[in-house]
């Protein structure tokens, strides 16, 4: 039997492993995923299919990064390599036509809702590029150093910087007047 050590636990087999990953890491990991897919349904699916990748690798794992850091990197990979997939794409084709088709007439309760200043802020996130919606996640809502962000983007630590100087530029001049 393989038995596995985590921090902070004594030696544990595979399947004990693997609960302990998802009570420990499952909420982060799917707002992570969820903060690339913008799809709930979608986020918890590509969920179960990292920590299913994460079961099936757990042997490769060899402690250059922390385990967190090694899961992060998965989860990032993972969810890179889905947005590059036809299904993906096929998805997105689908959904655009599905929104033109609507009326595009909102209600007053969509309206203020939509100006709710939490709901704007994350809003404007999402609408980011990849490149700076990853950093903002990874630090504010992940509480991730630079130093860790560049261990799991494997991105060098002053382009980090530069990039989270920049999201948070392009969200001050997009927020500007309206929060």
């Amino acid at each position: 039997m393989n038995e596995f050590l985590i921090e902070g636990s004594q030696a544990i087999d595979r399947e004990e492993l693997l609960i302990e990953l998802m009570d420990r890491y499952g909420q982060d990991i799917l707002q992570l995923v969820y903060s690339y897919v913008k799809n709930h349904a979608v986020a918890e699916e590509l969920t179960q299919e990292i920590f299913l990748k994460i079961y099936e690798r757990i042997d490769t794992y060899q402690q250059r990064s922390s385990l967190k850091t090694w899961i992060w990197r998965i989860a990032i990979n993972h969810c890179k390599d889905y947005l590059r997939s036809w299904n993906y794409r096929k998805i997105v084709i689908s959904e655009t036509l599905a929104k033109e088709s609507v009326t595009k007439r909102e209600t007053v309760e969509a309206e203020v809702i939509q100006r709710d200043e939490e709901d704007l802020l994350a809003k404007e996130v999402m609408n980011l590029p990849m490149k700076y919606r990853e950093v903002i996640y990874l630090h504010y809502f992940a509480e991730l150093t630079i130093k860790e962000m560049e261990g799991i983007t494997g991105v060098n630590q002053n382009t980090l910087k530069t990039r989270l100087k920049r999201a948070k530029e392009i969200l001050q001049t997009k927020l500007r007047g309206r929060i």
